[in-house]
């Protein structure tokens, strides 16, 4: 099944259910709308040559018509290029020039920055205004005035691409994901097997779609769910949306949801309608996870995974940290789950073995969820996957449970005079204190050491910490090895375009004296 035949099957069973509702206007799409505009997309599509595998990115915020010419894409058989707004114009260039872009969807709102890249894009053929028929240049409703009215999609194929995903380029250049048609089948799967996927569903889009929150979206196709489409993760107006939209479930990374506990008015809204609230895309401090139940109840929900192996190689529901007389399981609670239902997970050595229980490696997961590989990047496809085992970078042990806690990632590891030292712990510690929104743990060039540990904090608004407080506490936890050596405190951390720290980029203000780079 392709996403385009989950939404098929939501379309026939619930023509009438709202498929996707804009926060900014108001509008409401019902299945069976977003389904005739669907057809006329990709006829639109194919008439002017952008059939199967024609490369598609789509530059707007999350809102209705994004979505419906993402699903008129589906139904073209075209490969879906997520391109994120929140881009550096320069950033969006590459990516559609690396990964060959043939045509770029834009909404006005974005009108400027489409002009610009396809400026800069020469293997570009057409730019198209999906939202407005009064700007200058080509229009899709000018594309669609001749369209059918429904528009035959072929078989499925064993290879076919649905997208090519950027990689979070935290650590360098993007690379880009070529995923499967057959991969997101068994995301949806694991996550339906994990997590309620039930009738009535409401779905906040807030996070980029073009980023998991698409693909999560999408999860909620087949069983009629609505789809609320919000623009910009503003802390409070997600709070006031929750209660005001009876959100059910809802993605973030958890920097945003950081920003939520910190806001004033949290406490100030209803969240009774919630059933996930699922974190991920990065490591989650445990006592603002714990803060996180407290504030919006038994709902906290997170997934592990990434573009390679998208969003559900483990995953860990309510019922699996929450003890039969309703206390909280921390060990659980600290972990990303077992590994789900679609693939298989072990913990591996430097050598690539497998290592017993309670021992740290390499998280390495194989099966159906596991994307083909990287676009036009055969080393570092064979770099990421050996003996059909892909290897994600980070570091985790399992418990014998099968619940897996993850180190940190192996890259960010810091090597202080001949110890290993891996930041999220550190991290951890720092992010539990009170007057902290969010911190990074790095290693600094130190003639003695190597390497030395430094912390760059992110304090609330009116919270208070000295550097010698947080060494003291993180040397009475975890003992002066580990404590920070030095501290920064910064109005906020550099994060890429779906809100992950930019360890890289906190890095290379430490290191670009000494002529290297730590990734």
């Amino acid at each position: 099944m392709r996403v385009i035949d989950f939404f098929d099957q939501g379309a026939a069973l619930y023509p009438n259910n709202v498929a996707f509702h804009d926060l900014a206007d108001g509008a409401n799409t019902t299945y069976a709308e977003a389904l005739g505009i669907s057809h006329k997309v990709a006829s639109a599509l194919h008439k002017k040559g952008f059939g199967k595998g024609a490369k598609v990115a789509i530059l707007g915020p999350n809102s209705n018509i994004a979505f419906e010419v993402l699903l008129g894409a589906f139904r073209a058989e075209a490969v879906w290029l997520p391109i994120n707004p929140r881009n550096p114009i320069d950033i969006n260039v590459d990516l559609l020039t690396r990964f060959d872009g043939d045509l770029l969807l834009y909404h006005s709102d974005y009108e400027k920055e489409a002009r610009a890249i396809a400026a800069s894009t020469p293997n570009l053929q057409h730019i198209v205004c999906i939202n407005r028929t009064d700007v200058e240049g080509e229009k899709l409703a000018d594309w669609m005035a001749d369209a059918d009215e429904f528009h035959q999609i072929g078989d499925e194929l064993a290879d076919d691409i649905a997208a090519i995903f950027p990689t979070g380029g935290t650590t360098g250049k993007s690379k880009g994901v070529i995923m499967s048609h057959k991969a997101i089948e068994a995301m949806f799967t694991n996550f339906y097997s994990h997590f309620n996927y039930y009738d009535n569903t409401c779905h906040l889009v807030v996070a980029p779609m073009t980023h998991s929150a698409g693909l999560i979206g999408a999860l909620h196709f087949a069983r009629g769910g609505k789809n609320v489409m919000m623009a910009a993760a503003n802390p409070e107006a997600i709070l006031k949306t929750i209660e005001a939209q009876k959100i059910t479930h809802f993605f973030l990374p958890p920097t945003v949801m950081y920003m939520m506990l910190a806001h004033e008015n949290v406490g100030k809204y209803d969240y009774s309608s919630l059933q996930h609230f699922l974190v991920g895309a990065a490591p989650t401090s445990l006592s603002k996870l714990k803060e996180a139940i407290e504030v919006f109840g038994p709902v906290m929900t997170e997934a592990f995974g990434q573009s390679e192996a998208p969003a559900a190689i483990c995953a860990k529901a309510p019922w699996d940290y929450i003890n039969a007389d309703g206390t909280i399981n921390e060990s659980r609670l600290a972990s990303v789950g077992r590994p789900c239902v679609m693939n298989q997970v072990v913990i591996m050595d430097d050598n690539n073995q497998p290592l017993p229980k309670g021992e740290a490696g390499e998280i390495c997961v194989k099966g159906n969820l596991v994307n083909p590989g990287y676009y036009k990047n055969e080393a570092a496809t064979h770099e990421a996957q050996i003996d059909g085992w892909l290897h994600t970078g980070d570091v985790g042990v399992m418990d014998n449970d099968g619940y897996i806690t993850i180190v940190d990632r192996k890259k960010d590891m810091i090597i202080t005079g001949g110890f290993n030292v891996f930041p999220n712990e550190i991290e951890q510690i720092i992010t539990a204190q009170t007057a902290v929104q969010d911190c990074a743990v790095v290693g600094i060039p130190d003639e003695k050491w190597g390497e030395a540990v430094k912390a760059v904090i992110q304090l609330k608004p009116n919270g208070s910490l000295t550097e010698n407080e947080v060494i003291l506490i993180v040397k009475s936890a975890l003992g002066s090895v580990k404590a920070p050596k030095s501290v920064d405190f910064v109005d906020n951390l550099p994060r890429s375009p779906v809100g992950k720290v930019l360890k890289a980029d906190i890095r290379k203000k430490y290191w670009s004296a000494t002529g290297r780079n730590v990734n």
